[in-house]
């Protein structure tokens, strides 16, 4: 938003891209998505450097003609984020990927432990270890300062029986990993991990069998459900020692909290919810979105972040949604990709140049049938070192042709990383 204008699209027309404008909207190009780097299909262009990456692929593009309506400076405020124009601090990548895996699998599987026993002491009535959830966050930051696509690879991998646990400690790891691309302070990335790591610890005291429910919830079901913000803002105000950071607990009372005020417990609009509680709003969705449950399938990271693009303003803060996209990417570390030539390949390390061009490691054939594992970098592409076949063609679900991520932690990638 610029100015107090929003705008709005009230039809198409072809335009050269040398015609482009900062603040037109992208709607269509002249060759497919998959083929470009932009994470969705229908944009509007914020800088000069948008027409520039636009002109790298495009000779024409179709932009929706734009009306104009103005949001009064009162209105503005509600909305505009509380860090945005703040200093940001520069995070650079310590060692690579796949050094970091070696340290990440231990991490993952000590914290997912501890997670599981926080969670379990909860459902039994102990007071919950803030101490221990503390050390946790603390070996989760070290991982992600040194290199954050390692522990968001461990994130991908679902359990449907652990469903709550493996929820709580992605989604500290995905906040932490976000502040890293928000530039925020190290002791600010302890913090809104901490957050993540208890923002769902109200769950357990609901009702295991409104929890676990196979099917949609009635409405006396769901209330209960949304109960546990309260119960969760009850658990960490009656558990969190001196020096554990205190901004958990609205964050577990206040997580679904949406900005035009349609979100629960309280219906807290923009002006209401805080900094952190935006941003665990945004993380928590997309976990939920791209997990398998009880009651629903789990939908692709990409099929997920078309959600929260569609949902950003209204359900969640539009700054930190359009900054979470551009973190994830088209296909964050973990994604299982079909390529265009029908070979299926897993993510590992992300192109921060060409988003759309990560290494993948290649587990099955052509012809969907297990073959001697590969590292293809696709970013040879662009150099005119690997044939257009490797593009990206989709990203499937966890399971699909049998490709399993716990089959691959399991065996610990024991393969070569080009």
């Amino acid at each position: 938003m610029n100015s107090g204008f929003m705008k709005s699209g009230t039809g198409r027309k072809k335009v050269h891209v040398s015609e482009l404008q900062v603040g037109m909207y992208v709607s269509k190009l002249d060759r497919d998505w998959l083929e470009t780097p932009f994470l969705m299909q229908g944009f509007t262009i914020s800088s000069r450097q948008d027409i520039d990456t636009i002109a790298q692929y495009c000779e024409y593009v179709w932009i929706d003609a734009l009306t104009q309506t103005y949001v009064s400076e009162s209105e503005r405020q509600t909305i505009e984020p509380q860090d945005k124009g703040r200093k940001r601090t520069t995070y650079v990548n310590q060692v690579s990927a796949s050094l970091e895996h070696q340290q990440a699998f231990g991490i993952h599987r000590d914290a997912k432990r501890i997670t599981k026993n926080l969670l379990d002491e909860a459902r039994l009535g102990a007071s919950i270890n803030t101490q221990e959830a503390k050390e946790t966050v603390n070996e989760c930051v070290k991982s992600i300062m040194r290199n954050p696509d390692a522990l968001m690879w461990m994130s991908k991998i679902r359990h449907e029986d652990e469903y709550t646990a493996e929820h709580c400690l992605n989604v500290c790891v995905l906040a932490i990993a976000f502040g890293r691309h928000l530039g925020m302070e190290e002791a600010d990335l302890h913090k809104i991990g901490f957050c993540g790591l208890l923002h769902d610890v109200g769950k357990m005291k609901v009702p295991v069998e409104v929890l676990n429910k196979p099917s949609g919830l009635s409405e006396k079901e769901f209330k209960v459900m949304k109960a546990h913000t309260i119960h969760g803002r009850n658990l960490l105000m009656s558990s969190t020692r001196p020096g554990a950071y205190q901004g958990a607990v609205d964050v577990a009372y206040s997580h679904h909290e949406r900005i035009d005020g349609s979100g629960y417990p309280r219906k807290l609009s923009a002006a209401g919810i805080s900094q952190f509680s935006r941003i665990i709003g945004v993380v928590d969705a997309y976990d939920a979105m791209t997990t398998k449950r009880c009651y629903d399938t789990a939908r692709p990271s990409t099929d997920a972040l078309k959600e929260l693009y569609r949902c950003r303003g209204t359900h969640f803060d539009a700054y930190y949604t359009e900054q979470f996209i551009e973190m994830v990417g088209l296909y964050p570390p973990g994604s299982i990709v079909e390529l265009v030539n029908g070979q299926l390949g897993i993510v590992f390390d992300t192109n921060k140049q060409y988003r759309h061009l990560p290494k993948v490691l290649i587990v099955r054939d052509e012809n969907k049938e297990i073959c001697r594992e590969s590292v293809v970098t696709l970013a040879d592409i662009e150099q005119g070192k690997l044939d257009r076949s490797y593009l990206i063609k989709r990203v499937i679900t966890d399971g699909t042709y049998g490709v399993t991520l716990q089959d691959y932690k399991d065996k610990g990638l024991q393969i070569s990383f080009g």
